[in-house]
């Protein structure tokens, strides 16, 4: 079977399944979730075995470092991935709930209700976590799901859905609904694009070379977020203490993601009082500093920041430090070089942060937090499949009702239109 043929197929499958799901009651889905976690944690020497046959081949084909941590399944990683499916099992369904009733002046009652989008694409890389994770995700909220995870994770992906499929046909609920394109050809993501009317959602998970390569090339609605160049802006009314933790967090805690800082902003007032100890804090926990003219002035130490330092998405112990006048040139270097992801303001001044809230353009905006908070966890949506920085149907971390869409329902007694 050539290619595209392939690819058909799998996406028909999936089709079939979504329709399989949708009718599945929460309870099912429920059990159904909690049967893959206990599956995932029995079958781990299974899953450790296929992973090793990727990790071989990584390093034959000279990966990173980094991409074999990633690429890597123990003990350990299996455990959380069954862990985060049992987790899901126990969020609220949102299929099915009405968010809006009202009644019009014949009578009728007019609402609005949350059901599956359908069949959700996911195309992502390394990290084989993201089957399972991406999985259960779709599945509580009533939709099918392909999967076409990198070639490096092919055996470890694999192996997963195994588990998971085997879980689904034995709670009687179609094994499409799962579905997984296992072939390692880029040509496989291109006919998978080329689905509209199949697939209704494509999310990609990973870097920005991938998401705008999907992006490019899709016929499909695509959900993203190509990078996440994030600010944390000091004002002059700040608790510089606050500040200091909140700016160490944001850049230090986990710099690798796509919520954590890249360019720190300080209004001048404070400059002097504020820099001296933030950097050195910053260079103990051993990040590189790029600093503007006035920035270097406090400390020569700091390299100097180039324009387009400020457009980079770094996933390093590197931060930009740029001091500016006030916060109106904080909102527009925001403006200018962020990338709609997450920022926040420091500031014990009520009038500033609301302002701040409402003129700052991101998926999330925050007020005297650090940016590593913009997380479907951290929000209470309990998992997450991603953060989008698109603005239509959905905005920031995406849990389940945002794997979901709305219809409308009326309810009436024999209304007629005159």
């Amino acid at each position: 079977m050539d290619i595209k043929s392939y690819v058909l197929k799998k996406a028909k499958e999936a089709e079939d399944g979504a329709r399989a799901i949708a009718k599945v009651s929460s309870a099912y889905k429920n059990s159904a979730l909690t049967k893959m976690a206990e599956a995932l944690e029995k079958k781990s020497n299974e899953l450790i075995k296929a992973n090793k046959k990727d990790i071989e081949n990584a390093k034959k084909k000279g990966l990173s470092n980094a991409l074999i941590d990633r690429l890597t399944l123990n003990e350990k990683r299996i455990k959380e991935m069954a862990q985060g499916l049992a987790e899901i099992a126990n969020l609220p369904d949102p299929v099915g709930e009405i968010t809006k009733m009202w009644q019009r002046p014949n009578g009728m009652m007019v609402g609005r209700m949350r059901v599956p989008i359908g069949v959700i694409g996911i195309i992502y890389e390394s990290r084989p976590n993201v089957t399972a994770d991406a999985t259960s995700l779709c599945l509580k909220a009533g939709n099918a799901v392909v999967l076409r995870g990198g070639s490096e994770a092919i055996n470890s992906n694999r192996a997963i859905v195994d588990i998971l499929r085997g879980v689904v046909k034995e709670h009687g609920i179609y094994e499409g609904a799962i579905t997984f394109i296992d072939i390692p050809e880029k040509e496989a993501i291109i006919e998978m694009l080329k689905l509209e009317g199949i697939i209704d959602l494509i999310i990609p998970r990973g870097g920005e070379g991938l998401i705008r390569a999907v992006t490019e090339n899709s016929r499909i609605p695509v959900l993203k977020h190509y990078k996440g160049v994030c600010h944390v802006f000091v004002d002059r009314d700040a608790d510089l203490k606050m500040a200091e933790e909140i700016c160490l967090n944001a850049k230090v805690q986990r710099p690798g993601t796509c919520n954590a800082m890249e360019t720190l902003l300080v209004d001048e007032k404070v400059s002097k009082d504020f820099l001296p100890q933030m950097l050195k804090r910053f260079k103990q926990a051993g990040v590189k500093l790029k600093g503007c003219d006035k920035t270097r002035k406090i400390d020569t130490t700091v390299e100097p920041v180039k324009e387009d330092d400020f457009y980079n998405e770094y996933l390093d112990l590197i931060l930009n430090i740029k001091i500016v006048r006030n916060m109106d040139d904080a909102i527009m270097h925001i403006s200018n070089y962020g990338s709609a992801h997450s920022d926040a303001i420091v500031t014990m001044n009520y009038e500033k942060a609301m302002r701040f809230l409402k003129e700052v353009d991101s998926s999330a905006v925050l007020v005297n937090a650090s940016t590593r908070l913009n997380d479907g966890y951290q929000f209470g949506l309990g998992a997450e499949i991603g953060i989008s920085t698109d603005k239509i149907h959905a905005r920031g971390p995406m849990g389940l009702e945002e794997l979901t869409c709305t219809k409308f329902i009326v309810l009436g007694n024999g209304q007629l239109r005159e």
